[in-house]
């Protein structure tokens, strides 16, 4: 039972970096793909609509660490509490700009909210990094040094690159091209978390919840594992060939 629900640990964060990681690299490149604010309402169109059903899998994440590896949540949390808070921070600034850049007219509050859409972006990537680092270096008392600067440039970068390569396939005219590009990209985006998973892997298995606990969890969750799947389908062919949205 313990590895079933690592496996299933292992798929959702696999699967949030590879759906969820575009999202935050167009944000990070924002500016920089989108030159003018109709450029970047393209952007925000191309990837708003698949915001919100990424983000489930960070939630369900984060309900299968605290009630299938209890211990590890609570380590984690004390020994990475800067990074937890500059994580939710960051996704709120992202958030709080992409919901509110065009709730008002005026370019300068459409400039604002780009940026804590950009910022927050980068800031995600950056804390996203570093916390993988740390996880893989069993987490160090202090997970705010030069290996985690440098595990959050380098996600930075990848997620960036997502980003780019999702943009391209999203907002090409005629016929979609790039989708094989697409995967590679969600691929590499994945890999991080795969790897971090394997080195943890021993570590995390010795410390599961009891094998009732598991039988519980799954009793309560498996149910709901179809809907989650068809939300992510139906969010795919719902808006990933059609036009864009100007809600955003």
């Amino acid at each position: 039972m313990d590895i079933l629900w690592f496996l299933t640990f292992a798929v959702l964060l696999a699967g949030y970096f590879a759906l969820e990681g575009f999202d935050i690299g167009v944000g990070v490149l924002l500016f920089a793909l989108g030159r003018s604010p109709a450029a970047r309402d393209r952007l925000v169109g191309a990837m708003a609509p698949f915001v919100l059903a990424n983000e489930v899998w960070l939630v369900a994440l984060a309900g299968v660490l605290f009630g299938a590896f209890p211990v590890l949540e609570g380590l984690a949390l004390s020994r990475l509490y800067p990074l937890v808070v500059a994580l939710l921070l960051a996704w709120i600034v992202r958030d709080a700009g992409l919901w509110f850049r065009r709730r008002a007219g005026g370019a300068a509050w459409r400039l604002v909210w780009d940026g804590a859409l950009c910022a927050g972006s980068a800031g995600l990537a950056l804390a996203w990094g570093a916390i993988l680092v740390a996880v893989v270096r069993d987490l160090p008392p202090s997970p705010l040094d030069v290996p985690a600067v440098a595990g959050g440039v380098a996600l930075l970068a990848l997620l960036a690159w997502h980003g780019r390569t999702f943009a391209a396939w999203r907002l090409a005219d005629g016929p979609r091209a790039g989708g094989r590009a697409l995967l590679l990209s969600a691929c590499a985006a994945a890999a991080p978390a795969v790897l971090v998973m394997a080195a943890t892997a021993a570590h995390m298995l010795g410390n599961a919840a009891p094998d009732q606990t598991l039988s519980v969890l799954s009793v309560m969750v498996v149910p709901f594992a179809p809907i989650l799947v068809g939300a992510q389908v139906w969010v795919w062919r719902t808006f990933s060939r059609g036009a864009l949205p100007t809600f955003f």
